[in-house]
């Protein structure tokens, strides 16, 4: 790899560890002193229906659902990963003049945005616009309540700004 494109590259290590975020924030906020009793009704499940749950498999698959949704994040949260991509059409390998064109746009523009309020703003933005709809059409077609939906959207909401926060501010540091 070019040392040019450094800052360029997805951090997947760091995707690997904001992906832990949904399980840790996961354990308050279905808390039931926090909204797990108001989730739990809303989705009409009792604690005897969860008795026989395989919770190895829900946690391993959320761990993994969560890492697809940072590896989605980074590439939302950090615009100069777009850069690559715009000569990345060519076949290998890359011409100087490409190169140099990343260089002099990474000496401009590489830092900039690369703040955790900016990550979390677009943490947010994701969440509004493509978790709310999802959350809310599957609510509406299960015949669930209001209380439903803004409780699960809480809950990506959060998860998402800290996420996008992190990831993008992680990227400036690195």
């Amino acid at each position: 790899m070019n040392p040019e494109f450094h800052n360029l590259m997805p951090d997947f290590k760091l995707f690997a560890l904001t992906a832990f975020i949904p399980l840790a924030i996961g354990m308050v906020w279905y808390n039931p002193r926090v909204f797990g009793k108001v989730s739990m009704a809303a989705a009409g499940v009792t604690e005897e229906n969860m008795k026989g749950a395989n919770m190895i498999l829900t946690f391993g698959l959320t761990y993994v659902f969560s890492y697809f949704m940072s590896v989605a994040l980074g590439f939302a949260v950090i615009h100069q990963t777009h850069l690559y991509s715009l000569i990345a059409v060519k076949s290998p390998p890359i011409p100087p003049d490409s190169i140099n064109w990343i260089n002099n746009a990474l000496a401009h523009y590489g830092g900039v945005y690369r703040t955790y309020k900016h990550g979390a703003f677009h943490g947010f933005v994701l969440a509004l616009t493509i978790i709310l709809p999802v959350i809310g059409i599957n609510g509406l077609f299960e015949h669930r309540g209001f209380k439903y939906i803004a409780v699960h959207f809480g809950f990506w909401a959060v998860c998402c700004m800290l996420m996008g926060g992190i990831i993008c501010h992680w990227a400036s540091i690195s």
